[in-house]
């Protein structure tokens, strides 16, 4: 919006020194006059556009959780992460590779069993599915390769590369890279369960 606002100051300016011209010199004069207007309209606009990407890039994302708690798609998410008492976890050092589930993958999930993990008798199962989502070490997605990768849970996951990232064979990974100060999320479209975990829900 500042950019624009810029420019069309520009266009007033030029537009009114064109309008006060009478005579040849003046309009000479004017010319020159209204063209260093437009000259001054678009560096400034320019140096807007400089500012808003220069601030942009300067400003640090902040750690997986808060990164998480500022999309609304996470908010199931988050409050799980705040239920297993991870949030301290997941704010440290690190770094971390999260595949962060959406709102959507966990309303996908079986009837009751997302209310039943949320229980606070069953934080240590919850904490079991939520960190059989993460892996140690910040890994972006062109150091993706398929295999098995151990999570901090314990349990690997298996990942393939064929048409797309996909995990255990029906999570599939929709948005990759989003940066954290303390590792990197990658978006998936269900919620993982480890086995041992899946059999007693």
């Amino acid at each position: 919006m500042k950019i624009n606002i810029a420019v069309t100051a520009g266009v007033a300016a030029l537009l009114i020194l064109t309008g006060c011209s009478s005579s040849s010199d003046g309009s000479a004069a004017t010319t020159a006059t209204s063209a260093d207007a437009t000259s001054a309209a678009a560096t400034e606009s320019e140096t807007m556009g400089s500012e808003t990407m220069g601030s942009g890039a300067s400003v640090e994302a902040g750690t997986i959780v808060d990164v998480a708690a500022g999309n609304p798609d996470f908010s199931t998410l988050v409050a799980a992460v705040k239920a297993a008492g991870l949030v301290e976890t997941l704010s440290g050092t690190g770094p971390f590779t999260v595949f962060a589930p959406t709102n959507e993958a966990f309303a996908a999930l079986p009837a009751g069993v997302l209310d039943k993990l949320l229980l606070p008798e069953n934080k240590e199962t919850l904490t079991k599915v939520l960190t059989y989502h993460v892996v140690p070490g910040k890994v972006t997605s062109d150091q993706v390769t398929a295999g098995d990768v151990t999570t901090v849970e314990g349990s690997p996951i298996a990942i393939t590369t064929d048409g797309g990232v996909k995990i255990n064979g029906t999570t599939t990974v929709t948005a990759v890279d989003v940066e954290a100060s303390n590792g990197v999320i990658h978006v998936i479209d269900s919620v993982l369960i480890p086995a041992e975990v899946a059999a007693t829900l």
